[in-house]
């Protein structure tokens, strides 16, 4: 699976005679609004992607904060951002793909087959001395048909009995139950291995080469053959530890409920 495109080949693609569809996935914990920014300037031909109302759906406090979409709304939203059947799709934010790695790993797991993220999102996009534009576009609905269970998921269910690396994709101070912002409690899923996502990247928000990935999660204790699950706070980042480790040659789980459902539970908490 391919799993980035750079900004010149991006550039080249929108060019072409079929450019992919390009989805805007801008959006931070806290806000502020991710529109307000792709309104003061996006790649041309990017449309708006709504992280918490179109890659999620709301629930109870023990579903997580951002549980995944119901495949009927994810696939409206698909169609409402205009994509047919057999389109390519291209996806970015502005701080490294942490966030547009969600809508990847979503159409990837709805059957999209060609979903790629922008290496080094937008900023390897003005960086490389492409152009902004502020027009909020609006495509043609399109008319694809998703289909569920195409990349794995950890189920809450099986979380305290996994048997594979459970890689903890949040910031270390928050795996070692030192912070805790958002969720109700602090600290992390017992035998967890913290494995920050942000470590996946360059200082320009790019992915690390794939050999340099693969040697991060070998020394994880990440395993060819065996099982591999990841989460974070709310399964956003997490999918963007997915993402680094597809790139490194690993098929792994994503656990979507992630810290914001098991600390809503009475389950064990480890911390240190």
């Amino acid at each position: 699976m391919n799993v980035l495109i750079s900004a010149d080949e991006l550039a080249a693609e929108l060019a072409s005679d079929r450019p992919p569809v390009l989805l805007d996935v801008r959006w931070q914990l806290g806000g502020p609004p991710g529109h307000e920014s792709y309104l003061e300037g996006h790649i041309p031909g990017a449309v708006y992607v709504d992280l918490d109302t179109e890659l999620a759906r709301h629930g109870k406090p023990t579903d997580g904060r951002h549980p995944l979409p119901e495949l009927a709304d994810l696939q409206a939203a698909a169609r409402r951002w205009g994509i047919s059947e057999g389109d390519a799709v291209v996806a970015y934010d502005a701080v490294g793909n942490t966030s547009a790695a969600r809508a990847w790993w979503l159409l990837r797991w709805a059957g999209i087959a060609d979903v790629r993220l922008l290496d080094g999102a937008l900023g390897a996009w003005t960086s490389a001395g492409h152009p902004l534009t502020t027009a909020d576009v609006v495509p043609d609905p399109g008319t694809v048909t998703l289909t569920p269970g195409h990349l794995p998921v950890l189920p809450f269910e099986h979380v305290e009995a996994y048997q594979g690396v459970l890689l903890d994709a949040r910031a270390a101070e928050r795996y070692r139950g030192e912070v805790e912002p958002v969720d109700p409690k602090a600290g992390h899923i017992p035998g967890a291995v913290s494995a920050p996502t942000v470590d996946n990247l360059t200082a320009e928000g790019r992915f690390l080469p794939a050999k340099e990935l693969r040697a991060r999660f070998d020394a994880l204790g990440v395993e060819a053959g065996s099982p591999v699950a990841a989460y974070c706070g709310s399964g956003v980042t997490a999918a963007h530890e997915v993402a680094a480790l597809t790139i490194a040659g690993y098929d792994a789980a994503l656990f979507p409920g992630s810290w914001s459902q098991w600390s809503n539970h009475d389950l064990p908490v480890a911390t240190g």
